[in-house]
């Protein structure tokens, strides 16, 4: 589950960066022309899943979905904004309706949602979703209402890529951390479904994380990463932001040659290096005013 948000940031810390928390005991920052805010909400009641069924037209949501959670980043003078959400992301998983991995339990998983009735699961029970994230323009008009948007932003392929190992090698003091779950199935415990976004805001620059990890016990264990880095630019100019789509996915057994995918439990960050990447774009977001 999420952790509640967190900044290791003093007051000296958020003055010398010139950064600012939110108020009225909001979750996020200020900072350098961004408005950097999440949104923990509970799991959604059983009439606004209803609502989210007719709205995606279908009868299946994961078991955990935290439609009102989010993460939303803001860039006041060009109106730029980029968001993380639920039902952005099951829309995705509609779209992309992957065929339903085949598991040793699917004679019990067809009493999963009418125990009364054998359903036969002809859906992506995983709820994989090929989500990078929702952006959109700010007229000058709404910088009030962050909710309200209208689209006009651009990705464009670029060599450039994130500096990993400068970002993790960094000893900047954080001044803004959150973790957000949007959904989560325990795939009637035979392994787990998540999808979550992280972000961590410093001096010089944010960054973020958007996982979509899957494992299916026995099966198949699948992860789909976003990362979305921005550097401040300290004379003012437009913001340079790279994102990098990475997934990768592998059956178990591929990796049981290799080694026990038991011993990874459920930490993605330790399978990830062993499991072959099938999709990787970068992507550089063009700005204009």
């Amino acid at each position: 589950m999420a952790m509640a948000a967190w900044s290791g940031a003093t007051e000296s810390d958020l003055k010398a960066a010139g950064a600012e928390e939110l108020p009225d005991g909001r979750s996020g920052v200020r900072l350098k022309g961004w408005h950097v805010e999440s949104f923990k909400r509970p799991i959604l009641n059983s009439s606004a899943v209803q609502k989210w069924e007719e709205t995606l037209n279908t009868t299946h949501l994961p078991e955990m979905v935290f439609g009102e959670s989010s993460l939303i980043l803001v860039h006041s003078s060009t109106g730029t904004k980029l968001h993380f959400n639920a039902l952005d992301a099951l829309k995705g998983w509609k779209e992309e309706a992957l065929p339903p991995v085949e598991v040793p339990a699917a004679a019990k998983w067809k009493f999963r949602c009418k125990p009364s009735e054998q359903v036969i699961l002809g859906y992506d029970y995983t709820f994989t979703t090929p989500y990078c994230g929702s952006e959109a323009r700010e007229s000058s008009t709404q910088q009030a209402n962050l909710e309200d948007s209208c689209p006009g932003l651009c990705w464009e392929d670029t060599d450039k890529q994130i500096n990993l190992a400068t970002l993790s090698s960094q000893t900047e003091p954080i001044l803004f951390y959150d973790e957000v779950v949007l959904y989560e199935d325990e795939l009637a415990d035979n392994g787990v479904s998540l999808l979550t976004v992280k972000v961590r805001v410093m001096p010089s620059c944010w960054f973020l994380l958007l996982r979509f990890w899957l494992r299916v016990d026995g099966v198949l264990m699948r992860l789909r990463d976003t990362r979305v880095y921005c550097a401040f630019d300290e004379n003012g100019g437009e913001p340079v932001i790279i994102r990098e789509i990475n997934w990768r996915e592998s059956p178990i057994s591929a990796l049981s040659a290799k080694a026990d995918p038991a011993v990874y439990g459920d930490d993605p960050n330790a399978i990830k290096e062993r499991l072959p990447v099938v999709m990787h774009k970068n992507q550089k977001l063009k700005i204009s005013r």
